[in-house]
């Protein structure tokens, strides 16, 4: 079982920055594979960047790409997004997601409860 809490979230200029996190609860955190997902209002729950277990691999969105880091801390049971350049359509409830899949689909087995972004232009 794995319970996942996010932060960092908050309204920021377009053009700013801000770094969520993700703080994970479980003996077997190493193990799983994380990814970001957001939600804007009327829109469907997309994938922003996921990173694997052992080495890190990395996957981003398109809409991302260069402008979004991913990355985790196994000690910490941690995992971070780093976001620079935010754009106002990066509005949304960003989500941590945890599962045994490294994979870009909604099929993460465990989720957060979401964290805030608002970038105004």
């Amino acid at each position: 079982q794995v319970q996942l809490v996010e932060s960092g979230g908050g309204l920021v200029q377009a053009g700013g920055s801000l770094r969520l996190s993700c703080a994970a609860s479980g003996r077997t955190f190493s193990s799983y594979a994380m990814g970001w997902f957001r939600q804007a209002p009327g829109k469907e729950r997309e994938f922003v960047a996921a990173i694997s277990w052992g080495v890190g691999l990395t996957l981003y969105a398109d809409s991302v790409k260069g402008r979004f880091t991913i990355s985790r801390d196994n000690v910490k049971k941690a995992m971070y997004l780093q976001m620079n350049n935010l754009k106002p359509e990066d509005t949304a409830v960003y989500y941590c997601a945890a599962g045994t899949r490294f994979v870009v689909a909604t099929t993460y087995e465990y989720w957060g409860q979401g964290t805030q972004v608002t970038v105004s232009s």
